[in-house]
């Protein structure tokens, strides 16, 4: 490994002597831009399970209620609502995208001073981050008016009736604002990460 102090002359053979000298320099940030790329790659890794885990448990969720014959019975499955099913989509694209991030946020590690991968990081996370509060929120609405029901609008609450189904809905929703969070904070190392000084 060579030494940062080693310099490098050119002389060039003329009338006169031209001489010069070049220095190899370390970046000093180099070091820090790496820990938060490594960071940055952990919390991807977090939030891939996140994601996974909020598309998977509301993609699997469907409870049944039987009642007095087995013609006769009453059932919840996420697809019978709209939100449910933009949130197992968008959750299920926040989740491919991260995964395909992964090579770039490697780049980044090896590499801590490319401009080029964090910045499109930067650009899609914010995307992702928007597209997953979006399904979340939208998601969330549903599940307090499954809890609360609305007197108002004369809409019943379900939940004593499908709890398994309510539980699983909810654990779903915290799973993906948690992946959103983790997007807000790489969005937050990224943007450090570009920062010159």
């Amino acid at each position: 490994m060579k030494s940062t102090s080693e310099a490098t002359a050119i002389n060039i053979g003329d009338s006169k002597s031209v001489s010069a000298t070049t220095k190899a320099t370390q970046h000093p940030q180099a070091g820090m831009k790496r820990g938060l790329a490594i960071f940055d790659f952990i919390l991807r890794l977090l939030a891939i399970g996140a994601a996974l885990a909020a598309t998977a448990t509301m993609g699997t969720t469907d409870q049944t209620l039987p009642f007095f014959t087995q013609f006769f019975q009453f059932q919840a499955s996420y697809d019978d609502l709209p939100a449910f099913t933009f949130f197992v989509i968008a959750n299920a694209i926040a989740s491919g995208y991260l995964f395909l991030s992964l090579p770039f946020s490697i780049v980044c590690i090896v590499r801590p001073h490319v401009v080029g991968a964090r910045l499109l990081l930067l650009i899609c996370d914010t995307v992702m981050v928007a597209l997953t509060i979006a399904a979340a929120a939208a998601a969330a609405a549903i599940v307090y008016l499954a809890h609360n029901g609305n007197a108002n609008a004369n809409w019943v609450a379900i939940c004593q009736q499908f709890d398994d189904f309510c539980q699983s809905v909810s654990g779903a929703v915290v799973a993906s604002f948690i992946a959103a969070v983790l997007f807000m904070l790489m969005i937050v190392l990224s943007a450090f990460s570009l920062r010159k000084h």
